[in-house]
């Protein structure tokens, strides 16, 4: 199964670059559709480009919290330098949301066109 899904430049290039493999998402009612070995075509909201992964595996957790404890920062979209803060995802998902449906980290590959 084909899912769409939208992002920014910066996770968008980090995914594109081999460097994110862990794409975070609410797991709302459209998250809850994905499958290991789907198929997710990411669209740049600035360029408008596409790049397709391969769903590897679905890591389910209570809130980001909990999520970022287990995983390397840079999978997560982060660079070496940067401090991977939880809270930085209440930007998209507020904790009530969070608490309402938990979250997933989406394990992707990367496909080759």
């Amino acid at each position: 199964m084909l899912h769409t899904m939208k992002l920014h430049s910066r996770p968008f290039e980090m995914i594109n670059s081999g460097k994110k493999n862990i794409e975070l998402r609410l797991y709302d009612e459209k998250r809850k559709n994905i499958k290991v070995d789907d198929l997710i075509e990411f669209t740049n909201i600035d360029t408008n480009e596409k790049i397709r992964v391969k769903v590897l595996k679905l890591h389910k957790y209570n809130n980001f919290d909990e999520l970022y404890k287990h995983f390397n920062k840079v999978s997560l979209g982060y660079e070496e330098n940067e401090v991977a803060n939880p809270s930085d995802m209440e930007l998209y998902y507020s904790k009530e949301e969070q608490s309402q449906y938990g979250v997933v980290g989406i394990e992707i590959e990367l496909l080759k066109s």
